[in-house]
Formats: C-alpha cells, structure tokens, sequence
C-alpha cells in the first residue's frame, strides 16, 4: 500500500506523538458523533472517544491494511459493546497512559449532541441513496455485508463498494485526507 506523508495510515504508522495527534484531529469529531448517536450522553460519548483512541495509540504497531478510519472505528465498535457489556465505559487505557478523565463543558456537551445530530444527519442525506442506505445499515445498525446484500438483493460486493465510496464522500466533507 503507497502512502503519502499525510495520509492517515502514514499517520498512524510513523510512530511520532504529533502524527498520532495530526490523526486524532481528523478523527475526533466523527467519532464523538459516531458515539453520541449511540449513547446519546455527551459525557459518556466523550469517555468512548478517549478509550478508542488511546486503545490505538497503545495497539498501532498491530494495524495493518485495512483503511486507518475502518481499523479506528473497528476499535470503537469494541469499545460500545464493552461499554453495552459492562454498563460503563472502562479506563484501563487511559490509566495505562497516564491520561485524565475527559471534562466536558456544556458547550462541549452541546457540541457533541450538535455533531450526533444535525451534522452526520445532514451530510448522510447528500449521499446517492444506495450509498446511504449502505451505510446506514452497515454503519449506524450494525448489520453485516451478507444481510444487507441478500435485503438489497445485489451482491455482497456491490454493498462493499456502496459502504465505501460513501464513507469516502463522507471523509472527504469532514475534512479527512485519502
């Protein structure tokens, strides 16, 4: 895989505290309305954010392959269904590494529900409707590949590709660089 020196993957292979941060900027938004969609607590949306990613800072040697956005948000699926599991967000990573608990204003707060709301709504509505469709059911309702294709009735490849170029579409407009 050919990666420029700012591509996420770049970013998150090099090993460098600035690129890891370089990264988290790009990422940070998207994921607090991944969670705040979920948990509909901004608190609470705000501490998932911070484990998924110091669980990849600490685990970024393991990453490999895949899309750098798909691996984070891979680990944040982990951390919702620990958090599901559990009844509450765990913070063996951020005392692993020395982090503080997140403190979140009220303007933070509203921030956060802003971006669970109105600005991953408005963006997914601009998708191509296959597209969005893809992604909502992938995405937001977790459903794998096979069950989407066989309600879609087209092939698992054409779901892949429908989840893909959406997520691309969608990296682009939060400002991602691929």
């Amino acid at each position: 895989m050919g990666t420029t020196p700012d591509s996420d993957e770049a970013l998150l292979l090099s090993g460098e505290v600035e690129d890891f941060g370089r990264f988290y900027d790009r990422y940070v938004r998207p994921m607090l309305a991944f969670f705040q969609r979920r948990v509909r607590e901004p608190e609470l949306a705000a501490d998932l954010t911070a484990e998924t990613f110091a669980a990849a800072m600490v685990s970024r040697s393991s990453y490999k392959g895949a899309s750098a956005a798909a691996w984070l948000f891979a680990i944040a699926h982990h951390k919702l269904a620990d958090y599901q599991r559990r009844g509450s967000a765990e913070s063996r990573m951020r005392t692993r590494l020395g982090m503080e608990p997140v403190e979140v204003t009220e303007d933070d707060a509203e921030l956060i529900r802003w971006l669970g709301d109105d600005v991953a709504a408005k963006v997914l509505e601009e998708l191509p409707p296959e597209q969005r469709d893809a992604i909502r059911a992938h995405v937001l309702e977790d459903q794998d590949y096979a069950e989407i294709a066989h309600t879609e009735q087209v092939s698992e490849v054409a779901v892949r590709k429908r989840v893909s170029r959406g997520l691309k579409v969608l990296r682009e407009r939060a400002g991602g660089n691929r």
